[in-house]
């Protein structure tokens, strides 16, 4: 009887650095699990470069064109009601939230300011990357998964074709491409939101927002958006790929990896925008 509680004693100094241990040994396998996935996307993208630039130099199989162009009508142009619609919101919305706090300085006119530079520079790259990744990158990632499961990759292979050039390349250049092409169309809409809110609703006169409009935006505005657009598109692009590639365990696994996508991307594109607008401060962009 004495030594049952010595037993539990001992159990239990036992449990703790157990426990610790496994907690310890989680963490790791998580963190080793991270870097893995994000090896395994540098490196697919990296194959993805690679394989274009061979396309275009003609050393390797050509892209074709009929493809690239399907993929930019589905990724980009069935887009764009969408983005027109939430970029002419997000104009609304900044325009009568900054009007009262101007107002108080006597400076309502300075909306048109901080509208442009906000679209220009944040809200038009990042808003439409997050509309792409739930409207393309879910697409994708479900189309690829559902070729994984159906065993059609295994097909290509078979036939000596590579599936990274037939499906993964012109998914990532057509999604680059269009992000671009659809962030230069959500700068202006959401300007325009902007100018229509501050004439018709705020009073201000047309020519003096017009004006103001274009003093306060400058190349090196137009040039960041863009950039952040073409490396969102890519991230979209790459990461959907990734996970439908990667699809395992039949109709489950591809309904987990469009939702993967989505959330992943998210947080990736916001992480990126962070990046992005730290980078532009330290060297005066």
């Amino acid at each position: 009887m004495s030594a049952a509680p010595g037993q539990r004693r001992t159990a239990f100094w036992r449990r703790v650095p157990e426990a610790l241990g496994s907690s310890v040994r989680a963490r790791g396998i998580a963190w080793r699990n991270h870097i893995a996935y994000a090896g395994g996307l540098v490196a697919l993208l990296g194959d993805v470069a690679r394989k274009a630039a061979r396309s275009i130099t003609r050393r390797g199989g050509r892209v074709r064109a009929a493809s690239l162009v399907q993929q930019m009508v589905r990724v980009g142009v069935r887009s764009i009601p969408i983005v027109i619609l939430v970029e002419f919101f997000i104009g609304i919305i900044l325009a009568l939230n900054l009007a009262p706090t101007l107002a108080l300085y006597g400076q309502l006119e300075r909306t048109a300011d901080v509208v442009a530079i906000a679209i220009f520079r944040e809200l038009g790259p990042l808003i439409t990357a997050i509309i792409l990744s739930g409207f393309a990158g879910a697409s994708i990632a479900a189309e690829l998964g559902a070729m994984v499961e159906g065993e059609e990759i295994k097909a290509l292979r078979a036939h000596a074709l590579d599936p990274i050039r037939f499906l993964v390349v012109p998914r990532v250049i057509a999604t680059t491409v269009m992000m671009v092409a659809l962030v230069v169309l959500a700068d202006v809409v959401g300007v325009f939101g902007g100018f229509v809110t501050g004439v018709f609703v705020l009073d201000i006169n047309p020519h003096a927002y017009i004006d103001l409009t274009r003093e306060a935006l400058s190349i090196t505005d137009y040039l960041t958006g863009l950039v952040k657009a073409a490396i969102f598109g890519l991230l979209i692009s790459g990461l959907a790929c990734y996970e439908g590639l990667h699809v395992r365990g039949g109709a489950e696994g591809v309904g987990r990896a469009t939702t993967q996508t989505v959330v992943k991307s998210i947080v990736m594109l916001i992480g990126a925008d962070c990046c992005f607008t730290a980078a532009f401060y330290v060297l005066g962009w």
